[in-house]
């Protein structure tokens, strides 16, 4: 869970007593000490991330709302239907285990309260399914009131533990239960909803895989008639990373000629290419942990936990589309679900089979150079075959283009400023590794369970964390948190060029290794990047590759990693001494790594590591190693798409989709872009009728653009001066010079002079938003804007 730091004013206790249960005999604070000041005291609290109370936001408290009311509504038959059972906690000492996803003696007994039937065991496993199981070993910590930062440091010992426990979502099957077992009938009667608790379902949602959807779709006359046209509409897929192979799937099975181009190589050649960097230190710039089949996703962890909802129908039909190709079933269950590089290499391996059985070219080692264009609109593009000593501009004819690439793909960004497509710079994080020993990690975490991990073989999983801190200075607002944490695994390389390093975690599927680490990253904006003289669309690429180079001049060459400890970083020194062991195999140096960030990078880094620590006492150690630089975290661009047909604002028959174009964030968030897409463009051809979200649900709303503060300061005093030349009341501005900008601009006004403004490609559909968003078009750090609203 990730969790924040804030300071937290609590009203004054009543009595002005200190009453802590006190289970240490050495404690030196009296049972009665009297406060000297009894008001009001800001005691800073580690708390979720996840907002809760008066800190939602309307549309979340309006979406709980209606939430509350479905559960608590009345339920019209309780003896139909799905009663779902969630928080169901089973404790560590009688839960089998981890890898356990059925109904144990421990969970019927939960169960069995819940429902108030006195005899667990004559419960029938048969009418019930478990939908979700997830570990809770958070800690509490009981105080009977306010008290300062410097009691509680002084209370630590007195800190009480939760007793761990695997907690699980179950679905209960009224007719099966009461077929198997009639004496429910009564239990049932009485049960009633309870919001967080028990939930009455009238019909059981089954989401299948998408292969599975398709073909139901297609018999029920989903498909267009003109589907059956001898001629079927050539559909090019640039990227085999998990948008362009979910993208693929959806047009081979509806029926387009499609042909998927992929710079790298299959998995099998992969690796061995990135055998040979690891041992040989020799660099593929087109075959390596970033580029290839299955995306950079391949070579990590594996993880396929996604902030997009894990029980949406898209995010279902996504897992269980995997599981058809070879993953485990227990990522259906699995709250944390992950693969592994060595699982996903044979699921992509099938994959790539199913896909050439439906009749998909594939073309590895084929790298596409431009685009050619015809009456503003795409029609082919221009590859090279890397296989065959980069011959060049041989052309492929097609009606459209999926774009799905990667982040790294920066020559692919280069090509389409090059015919004036828009490119929106991003915010994004940049960071370090760190690395712990996966056994304090283990006992931070569990501590007196820790022996129950066995390197993934034991009853509890491998630990892992995820933390998050909010830095607020005058100067800019940052989030800082951890990303990618990747618990027994390693460091690995992700660079594509030799002038330059940047890094990324991998595990295996069992996370066996000695070693834990996970990125610490700060968020980055326009703002950073002006200051070191970048601009423009491709600004945030700019700033990485710099600090990536800086990296590789500190680790001294040949992909040697620049390492500090993380007491060294915290104290701006540099140790001359042998550094902690590593996981990286190319090898590290010592470097100060302090110097390699701008100072204000640094200091929000060393603030939010000291955060961490209390968060997770022994976080800071001579132990923990910090490894640089991590950059890519996320695509530093986005490429603007219109919201139904996912087409480019810029240029016809582009589809832009997934991490490389700013749409996603992991494998299962580009694989459901992906999937969208395919559906959006089989649309636009006549392969496809009928709602996509009938299918799949809702698609998320793609990223928004957020600026600084200074461009949005401007933005308001232009806007508002141009109401006042127009004498406009009317919300959207209609002046002479808007339609000769590729702007539309909606502007809602609160108290004051306060305002919500989102550009957005015209067209487009705008709409209010809680935050302040920009979705800018043509931007550049160097636009003149009183020419643009004068």
């Amino acid at each position: 869970m990730s969790l924040v730091h804030t300071n937290f004013l609590l009203p004054p206790p009543s009595p002005s007593t200190l009453s802590i249960p006190i289970h240490n005999p050495n404690f030196l604070i009296p049972l009665n000490h009297t406060l000297v000041n009894p008001r009001r005291q800001t005691v800073p609290v580690i708390l979720s991330g996840k907002r809760t109370g008066k800190q939602r936001y309307p549309s979340e408290k309006k979406r709980l709302k209606t939430k509350h009311k479905e559960t608590l509504g009345e339920v019209k038959d309780k003896f139909q239907g799905i009663w779902r059972l969630s928080n169901l906690g089973v404790p560590v000492h009688i839960d089998p285990g981890k890898d356990f996803l059925g109904l144990s003696d421990g969970l019927l007994q939960e169960i069995a309260k819940v429902i108030k039937f006195p005899v667990a065991a004559m419960l029938p496993v048969e009418a019930f399914t478990v939908l979700r199981k997830s570990l809770d070993a958070r800690k509490d910590v009981y105080l009977d009131m306010i008290i300062s930062s410097a009691v509680i440091q002084r209370i630590s010992s007195l800190i009480k533990l939760k007793e761990p426990k695997f907690v699980y979502v179950v679905d209960m099957d009224v007719v099966k239960l009461l077929t198997l077992e009639p004496r429910c009938w009564d239990f049932i009667d009485r049960l009633k909803p309870e919001v967080g608790l028990v939930e009455h379902l009238s019909t059981e949602n089954v989401t299948g895989d998408l292969i599975n959807i398709i073909n139901d779709h297609k018999q029920t006359g989903g498909t267009s008639s003109k589907s059956h046209l001898l001629k079927q509409p050539d559909i090019t897929v640039v990227g085999s990373g998990p948008s362009g192979l979910f993208a693929a799937l959806v047009l081979a099975e509806l029926g387009a000629n499609v042909t998927l181009i992929e710079r790298g190589q299959p998995v099998e050649r992969r690796g061995r290419d990135i055998g040979a960097l690891v041992v040989r230190q020799i660099l593929d710039s087109e075959s390596n942990f970033c580029f290839g089949e299955g995306g950079a996703g391949t070579w990590s962890d594996g993880k396929l936990v996604t902030r997009i909802g894990k029980n949406s129908d898209s995010v279902l039909a996504v897992m269980k589309t995997l599981v058809q190709f070879g993953a485990p079933k227990n990522i259906l269950v699995d709250g944390k679900p992950h693969l592994g590089t060595d699982r996903l290499i044979p699921l992509l391996q099938n994959f790539r089979k199913h896909l050439q059985r439906l009749g998909v070219t594939i073309k590895f080692g084929t790298r596409v150079d431009d685009l050619v264009v015809k009456d503003a609109r795409v029609v082919g593009v221009k590859v090279s075959d890397l296989r065959n000593n980069l011959q060049p501009d041989c052309q492929l004819s097609c009606d459209a283009v999926i774009m799905a690439v990667g982040h790294s793909a920066r020559d692919v960004y280069q090509m389409l400023l090059s015919h004036n497509i828009n490119l929106l710079p991003k915010d994004f994080a940049v960071g370090l590794r760190i690395e712990h020993p996966q056994e304090l990690i283990n006992n931070i975490q569990y501590s007196g369970l820790a022996t129950e991990v066995n390197k993934g073989r034991g009853k509890l999983p491998v630990a892992d964390y995820k933390v998050a801190k909010f830095v607020s200075r005058e100067s800019a607002n940052r989030s800082c948190y951890s990303f990618c944490m990747c618990p027994g695994g390693q460091v690995v390389l992700t660079s594509t060029n030799p002038s330059e390093l940047c890094i990324n975690g991998m595990s295996f599927s069992r996370r066996a290794s000695k070693w834990a680490n996970a990125a610490l990253v700060v968020t980055v904006s326009s703002q950073d990047f002006d200051a070191l003289n970048f601009r423009g669309p491709l600004a945030g690429v700019d700033f990485q590759r710099e600090l990536e180079q800086r990296a590789a001049v500190m680790g001294g060459g040949n992909f040697v990693l620049p390492v500090q400890t993380a007491t060294d970083f915290l104290e701006n020194k540099l140790t001359i001494k042998s550094v902690p062991s590593s996981s990286y195999r190319l090898g590290v140096k010592a470097a100060s790594l302090h110097e390699l960030f701008p100072a204000h990078i640094t200091e929000a880094l060393q603030r939010s590591i000291t955060k961490f620590n209390q968060e997770l006492p022994g976080f800071i150690s001579g132990e923990a190693l910090l490894h640089g630089v991590e950059t890519r975290t996320s695509s530093p661009v986005q490429i603007p798409r219109d919201d139904n047909t996912y087409e480019s604002t810029s240029l016809a028959g582009l589809y832009p989709v997934g991490e490389g174009a700013g749409y996603a964030g992991g494998i299962v968030s580009s694989a459901v872009d992906g999937m969208y897409a395919g559906f959006a463009v089989a649309k636009n051809f006549g392969l496809f009728e009928g709602s996509i979200e009938s299918l799949l649900g809702k698609a998320q709303a793609g990223g928004f653009v957020k600026v600084s503060a200074d461009i949005y300061r401007a933005l308001k005093m232009h806007v508002w001066q141009a109401f006042e030349r127009s004498n406009c009341s009317a919300p959207i501005v209609t002046r002479p010079w808007w339609n000769q900008t590729p702007w539309c601009i909606l502007v809602r006004f609160h108290r004051s002079y306060s305002q919500d403004i989102r550009m957005t490609e015209m067209g487009n559909k705008p709409s209010r938003l809680s935050n302040v968003f920009f979705y800018i078009s043509n931007f550049s750090t160097g636009l003149n804007l009183r020419t643009a609203f004068g």
